[in-house]
């Protein structure tokens, strides 16, 4: 069948002026070529270590920001899109959240697990990322955290969280701290 690809950003989350984030594109097939679109237009044919290809943003600025896909060729032909991914600037006003898990970092496929994000700013709504994930998740304020039952492998890996406030300016914070998650 036709190859799918993934696209997402390492590490995740709204990056600041001047912050830096690469663009990760993951293809199950190594052989063809990776190239990068912005809004539409040909960006970079990108550099690959086996199934994937990678785009760093430095030092990045309101230009850097966009919609960004990934497309993987064989021979010139199109074979896989991928989905769009929006990278998004803005000043980091607000102290990174704190992430914490219960009940523990550790634990046995089908638990149910709780992501706590704990903002210093009261009326905030957080976003929970999981790396390489394309979706982020967020957080239902009410309990402050967010449940997630009935864990699988697939929800092993390095999460973080990232708040804003519920206001017109829409203040974000910066990214917490990470936490790896390991489902056995």
């Amino acid at each position: 069948g036709a190859p799918t690809i993934s696209i997402f950003l390492k590490p995740p989350g709204v990056i600041p002026p001047g912050g830096s984030t690469t663009i990760c594109c993951v293809c199950q097939r190594s052989y063809g070529s990776f190239v990068l679109y912005k809004d539409s237009h040909q960006l970079h044919i990108l550099e690959q270590s086996g199934s994937r290809a990678e785009f760093s943003i430095s030092n990045a600025t309101y230009k850097d920001e966009g919609t960004y896909t990934c497309h993987y060729l064989e021979g010139g032909t199109v074979l896989a899109r991928s989905h769009e991914l929006h990278v998004i600037m803005k000043e980091l006003h607000l102290p990174g959240p704190n992430l914490s898990v219960l009940p523990g970092h550790e634990v046995i496929a089908g638990a149910d697990v709780m992501f706590r994000c704990t903002s210093a700013h009261p009326s905030t709504s957080c976003y929970l990322y999981l790396e390489g994930q394309f979706r982020a998740e967020l957080l239902s304020r009410e309990q402050g955290g967010y449940s997630h039952s009935r864990v699988q492998k697939g929800d092993s890996g390095r999460y973080s969280c990232q708040c804003y406030t519920n206001n017109a300016s829409s203040e974000w914070s910066a990214v917490s701290n990470t936490l790896d998650l390991v489902v056995r």
